[in-house]
C-alpha cells in the first residue's frame, strides 16, 4: 500500500481530519450509501399511487437490516409524491392507554396542520369605540384537542372525527394525503386486564377512515413479532397490510455498500476483492455489520498510515471479538446457564439461521448426550422465557428463530475459540 499524492518527509500521509471514516454503524444511522432495497422502494411508491388506501405497509425483519434507515428514505419520496409525512419512534408509553395513543396521533397531526387556517374569530377590545381584534383559527394542537374532547363517544369516535376533519382541509391544500410512519411498532400492545386496547384502536380507526376514502396511510416498522401481534389484535389486519420482510443484502449489494462510500468520499484506499468477500462473509449481508466491520478496517488503516507503515492484513479475529463484545455480549448475558445450553443446541441445528422447532431441539439434545435432558414441555417453557428476553421469537407457524441477527454463529464462536488469530488479507490503496 502506498499513499496517493505528495508526501512530506515529516508526515507519512493524509491528516486524519482530511480523510474521515465514512462508515457509520449505529441504530438508525443513515449509511453513506444505501445499497439494495430497490424492490422495497418501488413497493412503497406503488402504495403511494393508491387512489383509495386498500393497503398499508409493514417493514419487518431482524435488527441490523436497516428498517429505520429505509423508513427515513421513504420520507422524501412521499413528500415528492405530494404526501405529508407524520411519524416518530413508538414506545411502551403509547401502549399504556388508548388516550396516550390518541395524544400521540393528535401531536403528530398538529405538526403538519398548525399552519392551516380554518376560520377567524373576533375578540372585543376594551372601550365602546374600539374595533374587535381578529385572530386566525388554525388546526393547531389546542384546536384538534378541543374537537377531540367535544366529540361524544368512545376514543375511536373522537379520533375518527378529528382525522376526518383534517382530511377535508388536507385535500383543499392540494396534498394527496398523510403517511403516518411509526418505527418500533412491535412495542404496541393491548391490555385486556386494564381494559385498554391501544393497538386495536389504531387498527380500527385507520380501517374505518380508509373505508370512507380518507387518504391516510399507515407505515409501520418492527421486529418479526409485529405482524402476528397485529393479526392477533384484529384478524382483518391480515388484509390491511402489505408486509415487506427485509432480507440481508446480496453479495453484489454488499459489495456496493462496502466500496461506494470509499469511492464517493475520494478516499485514497480501497478494499481488494479478497477483503470485500471477507467482510461479506463476516457480516452475512446485514447492513449494520457491514458498517461496523468496515469502520474498524478503515480505522486500522488510518493508524498504520499515521505511523508510516503499510498494513499487509487486517486482524479479522480481533474485529470479530470487538463486535461480539459490543453487540452480542449484553444480549448473551440475559440468558441463564441452562438457557445457554439450549441456545447452543439450537445454534448447532442445520437450519439454525432460518427457523427450528421444539422437536428438532429435543432430538438434537438427546443425540448430544446432554447431562440433563430437555423434554418438549421444558423446551417450550424455556423458549417462551428466551422470547421475553428478546433472544428468540415465535413465528405464525409455530416455529422459532433467533431474534438477534447472527446470534447462532456468535454462540458457536464462544464454544470453539482457541485464541488463534485470523486475518483479513488484501487491504490496499486504490490507484
Amino acid at each position: 500500500m502506498h499513499n496517493k499524492g505528495d508526501r512530506s518527509s515529516d508526515h507519512p500521509g493524509p491528516r486524519p481530519d482530511v480523510f474521515k471514516n465514512p462508515f457509520r454503524p449505529g441504530a438508525g444511522h443513515m449509511p453513506p450509501y444505501l445499497a439494495g432495497r430497490v424492490d422495497e422502494i418501488r413497493e412503497f411508491q406503488r402504495l403511494l399511487r393508491q387512489d383509495h388506501i386498500l393497503e398499508n405497509m409493514i417493514l419487518t425483519g431482524l435488527r441490523g437490516l436497516g428498517k429505520t434507515v429505509l423508513l427515513e428514505t421513504f420520507n422524501p419520496i412521499a413528500i415528492q409524491s405530494g404526501w405529508l409525512w407524520a411519524g416518530t419512534d413508538l414506545s411502551e408509553s403509547m401502549s399504556v392507554s388508548e388516550d396516550n395513543l390518541a395524544t400521540r396521533l393528535l401531536t403528530d397531526l398538529a405538526i403538519l396542520t398548525s399552519n392551516i387556517v380554518i376560520g377567524q374569530a373576533e375578540i372585543p377590545r376594551i372601550g365602546l369605540k374600539s374595533k374587535p381584534d381578529e385572530i386566525r383559527i388554525s388546526l393547531s394542537y389546542p384546536t384538534l384537542r378541543a374537537v377531540y374532547d367535544e366529540t361524544p363517544g368512545l376514543v375511536a369516535d373522537k379520533l375518527k372525527r378529528v382525522l376526518e376533519l383534517v382530511a377535508g382541509h388536507i385535500r383543499k391544500s392540494g396534498h394527496r394525503g398523510i403517511v403516518f410512519a411509526y418505527d418500533e411498532a412491535q412495542t404496541l400492545s393491548d391490555h385486556k386486564a386494564k381494559e385498554q386496547y391501544p393497538l386495536s384502536l389504531l387498527l380500527d380507526v385507520f380501517q374505518s377512515i380508509q373505508r370512507k376514502g380518507v387518504p391516510f396511510m399507515l407505515v409501520l416498522t418492527g421486529l418479526p413479532t409485529l405482524f402476528p401481534k397485529l393479526v392477533e389484535a384484529r384478524t382483518f389486519a391480515e388484509r390491511m397490510f402489505r408486509v415487506v420482510f427485509l432480507e440481508p443484502l446480496s453479495r453484489s449489494e454488499s459489495r456496493e455498500a462496502i466500496l461506494r462510500p470509499i469511492s464517493d468520499g475520494k478516499c485514497p484506499v480501497s478494499f481488494t476483492d479478497l477483503s470485500v468477500d471477507a467482510v461479506w462473509k463476516v457480516s452475512a449481508g446485514y447492513p449494520y455489520f457491514i458498517q461496523y466491520v468496515c469502520r474498524e478496517v478503515f480505522d486500522v488503516w488510518m493508524q498504520h498510515l499515521e505511523s508510516g507503515s503499510t498494513p499487509k492484513s487486517i486482524p479479522l479475529e480481533e474485529i470479530t471479538r470487538k463486535l461480539d463484545s459490543d453487540f452480542f455480549a449484553g444480549r448473551w448475558a440475559r440468558a441463564t446457564d441452562r438457557q445457554r445450553d439450549l441456545l447452543r443446541i439450537a445454534a448447532r441445528l442445520k437450519n439454525s439461521e432460518a427457523e427450528f422447532t421444539v422437536q428438532e431441539i429435543v432430538e438434537h439434545a438427546s443425540n448430544s448426550a446432554q447431562p440433563k435432558p430437555f423434554s418438549s414441555s421444558l423446551v417450550n417453557q424455556m423458549l417462551a422465557k428466551l422470547a421475553e428476553a428478546g433472544l428468540i421469537y415465535k413465528n405464525r407457524h409455530g416455529k422459532y428463530s433467533f431474534a438477534v441477527p447472527l446470534l447462532g454463529p456468535f454462540i458457536l464462536r464462544q464454544s470453539r475459540r482457541d485464541g488463534s488469530q485470523a486475518v483479513l488479507p488484501g487491504f490496499e490503496q486504490s490507484e
